[in-house]
């Protein structure tokens, strides 16, 4: 399988273990899910009517004064009372494998590459720290959402699409799933796209 290198004549070689895989849509589903809910701090936490501060006497009688019976200064439906339902502190961590977080890396690489949304450039040269040059750079883009991926981050590279709501530009050693699933075109650098792709060969070979 390969690549063209777009405004060249040139062409990349792609293993067809890394980009030829079988999208499967609960497997990748699973993984997005687990990684969002790693990041929820659970940390909510209210008073119960047992932890609030106050006296247990009941306020007043239960009848013959003309008021609603109550029978404690804590009840919930009283202002500064407990929580009937009070949050407490929960862990939402979910594990997840690192053979299935590989193998759902490929298959949205895969998925990419099918629908022609994953792009390859020659280099990524920025003169000057400025928009105009950066977006002239990627006119092939249109108006989607695109994750641009290389090895280096240079400061003209950084200081010109930081402006971009559309564009995001992340090193390769960041690169994760939820980028990936979430920006509608994807642009590799020929360094950037063989660093991945020898990365998750070799780590298959570790494992």
């Amino acid at each position: 399988m390969y690549i063209k290198v777009l405004n060249t004549n040139k062409n990349v070689i792609l293993s067809n273990d890394v980009f030829k895989q079988i999208f499967k849509n609960s497997l990748v589903h699973q993984v997005v899910t687990s990684i969002q809910n790693n990041k929820r701090k659970g940390n909510s936490c209210q008073k119960s009517r047992s932890e609030v501060t106050g006296s247990k006497k009941k306020p007043w009688r239960q009848k013959g004064t003309g008021k609603a019976r109550s029978g404690s200064v804590k009840s919930p439906i009283w202002r500064s009372g407990g929580v009937a339902f009070a949050s407490k502190p929960k862990k939402y961590y979910s594990k997840i494998n690192k053979k299935v977080y590989k193998l759902a890396l490929k298959m949205v690489l895969s998925k990419l590459l099918n629908n022609s949304n994953l792009f390859v450039v020659n280099d990524i040269c920025i003169q000057k720290p400025k928009t105009k040059i950066f977006i002239n750079n990627f006119k092939f883009i249109n108006k989607f959402k695109c994750l641009i991926i290389v090895n280096n981050i240079d400061k003209n590279l950084f200081l010109s699409s930081r402006n971009l709501y559309n564009f995001k530009v992340c090193n390769i050693n960041h690169i994760n799933i939820i980028d990936l699933v979430t920006f509608r075109s994807v642009v590799f650098t020929i360094e950037s796209i063989k660093s991945i792709e020898s990365r998750l060969i070799n780590e298959d070979n570790k494992l």
